[in-house]
């Protein structure tokens, strides 16, 4: 498809028609990325684990990170209780 680069105030903007849109799943943000003079968009979707890495490092540190429960290193009664 080719279309128009059009003005918007100081910017320019191409207009995404709304069958495009939807096969995107396009909402109210994308992310705009360059590759290799090569405009992407893509659906945006906030990282809900952004900043757990630093986080576990943090808890690590603090002796946070210790397991609840003890393991289980008898694995018997997962034969006996279960029909496979």
């Amino acid at each position: 498809m080719i279309t128009h680069i059009i003005s918007i105030g100081n910017s320019k903007g191409v207009r995404i028609p709304k069958a495009i849109l939807e096969q995107c799943g396009f909402k109210d943000d994308v992310s705009m990325t360059v590759k290799d003079h090569t405009l992407i968009l893509a659906s945006y979707k906030e990282n809900p684990r952004k900043g757990w890495e630093k986080k576990f490092q943090q808890m690590a540190q603090r002796g946070d990170d210790d397991l609840l429960d003890p393991p289980i290193l008898d694995h018997s009664w997962d034969k006996e209780e279960w029909e496979w």
